[in-house]
């Protein structure tokens, strides 16, 4: 397959083997970067794990067992957006044939997943000319959608959409604090983190009592989260009024702080100018304590510490006389607290995940503006990802070129830079979450017959 036949979409969607013996072997492997829907044909037809995706929003709901709700994932909706934005809500299937083979022949450029429905999402506007208000979601992912473009005011490596390993770290900041938080104060145990493909972060809890969740339990557990709660016209972003940390922001703030110091400090120069260090004088209610940093700083402008060490130091001067205890203005015991907070707390989209009908873009979908795949995210080694590294729509293009013809379908995507991602899917978060959920369809199906057999013998 060479690249001309790529880019015009002549191509068929097996690679021809006698091509590769022939000619130049590198220039029939390369392929131009960037997004192109053919790319993508090639990419749906080869590599996108399908089967997974139905396994996954299936639940055990599979038809093998009695006890299978098999109308299940037939009331899930999907959303593709195509070519020029067209926008295709209320997509619904019945098997993973119909799945797979409608996202080959349409070629989404993103896929989005939303609830489960009381009925078939595609059919809602018959049940609506019945007169009864049947049409409503009643399962949904418990989700979270953190953006890295809402840090834009504490990072200054990079902005709006752009990303480095610099600010990335924010993000791995962000997994560390809330991943623990899910699975240790809300017991739940299935969650997938996945990389948006550009800026930001996914996260999908998937346990039974996570997808049955009012919408006013979701808000709840939202707000749990929440600490930082200004806008760019607000001095003070974060507030710490009560004497004692809770428990979850205080082990909160001992990753925060590892991060904050050992990192951000000193990566984002966060004292390197005085237009940055005035944005951390603003956050100190104390005049004295501010003009007394502020003169300091200033008269080291020519000192000969260097960039790096400046952030430190400084930071250092903050937190020895914010602690010393002599200072009495009111809001001063949890300063140091705050500031840290402040630049770097997970900064969720609240909106995501109060409200159970909110779509979010699924896994292993392509970044159009990247290439970029969005792949999962491994949260007990979170610090090692780099989105930079992430496989690309063009590299995997290449890489089942080096390939060639492959007789196993599975070693299709085994053969590439996304076979560990897939591999981690499956045996990290698919195989386990399959495992709990048949048990609960059998234990309900047990407990329904007995149930049964004793309302026999009254």
């Amino acid at each position: 397959m060479t690249k001309e036949e790529i880019e015009n979409g002549t191509a068929d969607m097996e690679i021809d083997q006698r091509e590769l013996m022939n000619g130049d072997r590198s220039e029939l492997n390369a392929v131009p970067d960037g997004f192109n829907a053919n790319y993508l044909k090639v990419y749906y037809g080869k590599l996108f794990p399908h089967a997974d995706i139905f396994k996954w929003m299936s639940y055990g709901n599979d038809g093998k067992h009695p006890g299978c709700d098999e109308s299940y994932f037939g009331r899930r909706e999907f959303s593709f957006t195509l070519d020029n934005d067209i926008y295709l809500r209320f997509q619904s299937f019945n098997s993973a044939s119909q799945l797979e083979n409608s996202i080959k022949e349409k070629c989404p450029f993103k896929i989005d997943i939303g609830p489960v429905y009381s009925v078939d999402p595609a059919k809602r506007h018959a049940y609506a000319q019945s007169g009864n208000n049947v049409f409503t979601p009643v399962e949904k992912e418990l989700v979270f959608d953190i953006d890295m473009t809402d840090y834009d005011d504490v990072r200054y490596c990079c902005s709006g959409a752009d990303v480095c390993l610099k600010c990335w770290t924010l993000m791995t900041i962000a997994i560390k604090v809330i991943d623990p938080a899910l699975r240790d104060d809300f017991g739940f145990n299935h969650i997938l983190w996945v990389y948006s493909g550009r800026r930001g972060v996914h996260c999908w809890v998937c346990d039974p009592k996570a997808r049955r969740l009012t919408n006013e339990q979701r808000s709840s557990i939202a707000e749990y989260f929440r600490v930082y709660k200004g806008n760019e016209n607000s001095q003070k972003k974060v507030s710490l009024t009560s004497s004692a940390l809770h428990p979850f922001l205080l082990r909160s703030y001992k990753v925060l702080e590892e991060f904050f110091e050992g990192n951000l400090l000193s990566n984002q120069s966060l004292f390197s100018t005085e237009e940055r260090y005035e944005k951390i004088l603003e956050m100190i209610p104390d005049e004295s304590i501010t003009s007394e940093l502020r003169g300091k700083w200033q008269d080291n402008k020519k000192s000969s510490i260097s960039k790096e060490n400046i952030n430190v130091d400084r930071w250092k001067h903050v937190k020895k006389i914010l602690k010393s205890g002599k200072q009495k203005a009111p809001g001063l015991g949890k300063c140091v607290e705050e500031i840290v907070f402040s630049f770097s707390y997970p900064r969720l989209d609240m909106e995501v995940s109060k409200h159970m009908n909110h779509l979010l873009k699924a896994p292993f979908c392509i970044h159009p503006k990247t290439g970029r795949v969005c792949v999962p995210i491994d949260p007990n080694r979170c610090e090692e990802f780099d989105p930079t590294a992430v496989p690309t729509l063009s590299k995997l293009l290449e890489e089942i070129n080096m390939g060639g013809l492959g007789t196993d379908d599975d070693a299709e995507w085994d053969r590439t830079s996304l076979g560990k991602s897939i591999r981690f899917f499956r045996s990290s978060f698919l195989q386990p979450l399959l495992k709990s959920c048949k048990e609960e369809i059998e234990n309900s199906y047990n407990a329904k017959l007995q149930h049964s057999k004793t309302s026999l013998t009254w």
